[in-house]
């Protein structure tokens, strides 16, 4: 079993317009509405690589039984929400026929309690009994203390259960200290974390930092790794056009399933890559379009380099 943790849940609602244009009013298209939060997108496209997950995190109010009700739809997937008090906010995506590109509204998460927060953590480490690997991601609701990832990598490490953390800003300065087996930020995350805006420079000083691995989210220029091992770089073998919202959790579904599977990091790196570039052709963040994924799963070229 697989465990997601995300704290920061979300109802993400995605709106299709012909033409998003500021200051009128627009007719939607289309609506999509799925259980969401970078670790439930993460979740749900895992169960659909065929592995059993277990979703923890908090969820609360209406919206927060809406993401329970859907997520108990969902096939091989297991819902471990800690209840809370304050709504589960919404996530809204407005995607642009004409140009494709999507405009994100974000709501701030519901306000969680010292005595939720223990709830959780209580829940958590009951959870982490049988699992084979953890993925902590997104942000921190209100009231969550900004070093919870740290602690949570610890708690797994201390019970030998690889954690994979993909967060931002001090929650994810404090927890690459803490040492977790992978670290999955995107560009601007890594500047901000390392001071850097060169990859390779910035993905040596994160690992540096306490991370084993460190894989870098590079939007259509693909994902760099630095591992163990040495530096890889892995790249679509052409541009995808499409929804990029949630291509970079399904990439950190494609690292933590090939981890779970004992794959080699030129393998692992080419899943993630082919499922983020099938992920921009689908609707709707944690979800993949299967025949994307199949057409690019053989054909992502990996390159290696050792680190200096």
């Amino acid at each position: 079993m697989i465990l997601t943790v995300t704290l920061n849940t979300a109802l993400d609602i995605t709106y299709r317009v012909r033409s998003l244009r500021p200051h009128a009013s627009h007719r939607v298209s289309d609506v999509l509405e799925r259980p969401g939060g970078k670790g439930l997108n993460v979740a749900r496209v895992l169960a659909a690589l065929g592995h059993e997950v277990t979703a923890a995190g908090f969820a609360g109010g209406a919206t927060g039984r809406t993401v329970r009700d859907r997520l108990t739809d969902t096939p091989r997937v297991r819902d471990a929400l800690t209840p809370v008090a304050g709504p589960t906010r919404r996530t809204i995506a407005v995607v642009d026929e004409l140009t494709g590109d999507t405009t994100q509204l974000n709501e701030p998460g519901p306000q969680v309690t010292p005595a939720e927060w223990a709830a959780f953590q209580e829940r958590y480490a009951e959870l982490l009994d049988g699992a084979s690997a953890v993925a902590l991601c997104g942000s921190l609701p209100p009231g969550v203390p900004v070093g919870a990832y740290a602690g949570l990598i610890r708690a797994a490490r201390t019970v030998g259960v690889p954690v994979l953390l993909d967060t931002s800003g001090e929650a994810l300065r404090r927890g690459v200290a803490a040492r977790p087996d992978i670290v999955k930020p995107n560009a601007g995350e890594l500047a901000e974390l390392t001071g850097s805006h060169d990859p390779a420079r910035a993905t040596e000083d994160a690992r540096r930092r306490g991370a084993r691995a460190v894989v870098a989210s590079l939007g259509a220029e693909g994902l760099l790794a630095v591992t163990p091992q040495g530096r890889w770089h892995a790249a679509p073998p052409a541009r995808v056009h499409g929804n990029p919202a949630g291509a970079g959790d399904s990439a950190v579904a494609g690292l933590l399933s090939g981890l779970v599977e004992r794959l080699p990091w030129p393998d692992r790196l080419a899943r993630a890559v082919a499922l983020s570039a099938a992920t921009v052709r689908a609707p709707a963040a944690g979800e993949f379009d299967r025949g994307t994924y199949e057409q690019l799963a053989g054909r992502v070229p990996v390159t290696f380099s050792r680190v200096a």
